[in-house]
């Protein structure tokens, strides 16, 4: 964030000490800072006030995060740290800062910010809950919650965006959840390489992340300190081989068309994204009230554009293809009303000449189709590697880490001459049995960089893990789920042509060309694979 948004680091604090108003009145303002060097330990008292409680993780940005304790106010405070401090904590700083001048619910409040020289430090709100990003390993979020959580950033994005200031730093790490169900925004930046509109369009991939549990890298990209953390911990939305971003409705079921199609619309680049202060009114609107910052089930949410005495805020900006479309269906609708008031005219509403349709064997009587099934990550039951056409077969080692949910850990190949495998191989794939049938969304690959060729595959039966089964296995699976991937500039491969109608068991990704690594050969590792169906 630009300087000329108020004054100057050094205009505001006095001796390297700024106090957010309202919050610490009773220390020793007149009291030099104290300067203390050195690692950080348990039981040491920053500036004469924040004990050091715990050390409880490193941030993106590799900063430490410590758990910690106001004496003056008796109250837990989060404490970060930087070293060192001086210049190369000017821009942490100056966040610190211009984030205490934002007061709202959905922000972390801040506290105090401290340069000791060698080291600098921000002292903030303590959140006792979890991160976005913690609460959807396990499964995504159904949509009332995930409405309810972008509703909370958008809204305190619009306090920031308020002030003519951008926070720079929205994705699932910095989303908090209270254990209390509170929603509050963290960690703000002001490198400057960020604007209102990308922060708008970072809500767009908390939804993503929400309903689906991946992040939507290239629409709405993590810069900084927290690309490559980011990257590592949150796997790349599911796109087709041409690279598309695939809607949350069709990762998982149940996600009404209207937040489907808001969500990809924040994310459409060709689409101008609303003013936040909007999108909060919007997401608000969805029977999430703006005065309630907490997640509670009231009940089944108005996934609708108009409602009546309610106007749409978006639909009233204009400006997005979902109220032309709801516009449009709206036409359509009134058309059939005046045709279904023509045919009650004309007196043929004897049901003697003019019956009532009976009920299709696809829906039942009463009119509602069955629930779809919940789509969501299925279990790989057994994992190995495929190498028919080597007789040593030294390769076959580390299969069960590309399913342990660590994406710092996989399987590799051996490193080849040429990325032909060495003209030794037709290639190596890795097999996978999801223990019985399943209807499948999607299947996704994060590799260990780009460059790579590799289709997916699927059959219907196993072989031995021998060079002659493997050979056997290869030669059976003939049938290509989508299209394969040719040269691939991303180290994400997401596959999403299954047979709505089809159900799988055993998978097979083929890998036939390898990518260069940093040594001058060529190898190629499969951090993780993840499957998602029902």
């Amino acid at each position: 964030m630009p300087s000329s948004a108020g004054p100057s680091i050094d205009t505001i604090t006095e001796g390297g000490r700024v106090t957010q108003v309202g919050e610490g009145q009773d220390a020793d303002e007149s009291a030099p800072p104290v300067m203390t060097f050195g690692a950080p330990t348990a039981g040491e008292i920053l500036a004469e006030r924040y004990e050091l409680v715990e050390h409880i993780n490193n941030d993106s940005a590799g900063r430490l995060v410590w758990r910690g304790v106001d004496v003056v106010l008796r109250r837990p405070v989060a404490v970060v740290l930087r070293y060192p401090g001086g210049d190369s904590a000017t821009e942490m700083l100056q966040a610190a800062v211009a984030a205490s001048r934002v007061i709202h619910p959905n922000l972390v409040g801040v506290y105090d910010a401290i340069d000791e020289g060698e080291r600098a430090y921000v002292v903030r709100e303590w959140v006792d809950g979890h991160s976005l990003r913690e609460l959807v390993t396990e499964e995504p979020l159904d949509p009332a919650r995930a409405t309810a959580i972008g509703a909370a950033v958008a809204s305190a994005l619009a306090a920031v965006h308020a002030t003519g200031m951008v926070h720079g730093n929205v994705h699932p790490g910095t989303v908090m959840i209270s254990d209390d169900g509170r929603v509050v925004l963290a960690d703000a930046r002001t490198d400057g390489d960020d604007s209102q509109e990308s922060d708008i369009r970072a809500v767009g991939g908390i939804l993503y992340f929400a309903l689906t549990g991946y992040w939507p890298h290239t629409e709405a990209p993590l810069r900084g300190a927290t690309a490559g953390h980011g990257r590592a911990a949150i796997p790349d939305a599911v796109r087709d081989a041409n690279g598309a971003l695939a809607a949350p409705r069709q990762v998982r079921a149940g996600v009404p068309a209207y937040l489907d199609d808001l969500t990809m619309d924040l994310l459409d680049a060709e689409i101008s994204p609303p003013s936040s202060d909007v999108l909060a009114a919007e997401l608000a609107r969805l029977d999430v009230p703006a005065e309630d910052q907490f997640l509670d089930n009231t009940g089944p949410l108005r996934f609708t554009a108009e409602t009546g005495d309610e106007p749409s805020p978006l639909a009233a900006a204009g400006g997005r293809k979902v109220a032309i479309g709801i516009a449009g269906l709206l036409a359509v609708a009134l058309v059939g009303l005046l045709i279904g008031i023509s045919v009650l005219g004309d007196g043929k509403d004897d049901p003697r000449t003019n019956p009532v349709a009976a009920p299709t064997s696809s829906a039942p009587a009463g009119g509602d189709g069955a629930p779809a099934p919940t789509v969501g990550p299925l279990r790989i039951q057994d994992i190995r590697i495929v190498d028919p056409d080597s007789k040593k077969r030294d390769e076959l080692d580390g299969a069960k880490k590309i399913i342990d949910k660590n994406e710092d850990e996989g399987w590799r190949t051996d490193r080849y001459p040429n990325d032909k495998f060495g003209d030794l191989k037709r290639g190596m794939g890795v097999w996978i049995d999801l223990g019985a049938p399943h209807t499948v969304k999607s299947l996704q690959v994060t590799l260990s960089g780009t460059g790579a060729s590799a289709e997916l595959l699927t059959g219907t039966q196993n072989w031995p893990s021998t060079s002659s089964g493997d050979k056997q296995l290869l030669e059976n699976y003939k049938t290509r789920i989508g299209q394969p991937y040719e040269d691939h500039d991303g180290a994400t491969m997401a596959f999403a042509g299954f047979n709505p109608d089809a159900q799988y068991r055993y998978l097979l990704f083929w890998v036939t060309k390898l990518p260069a690594d940093d040594d001058g050969g060529y190898r190629l590792g499969v951090q993780e694979i993840t499957v998602q169906g029902s």
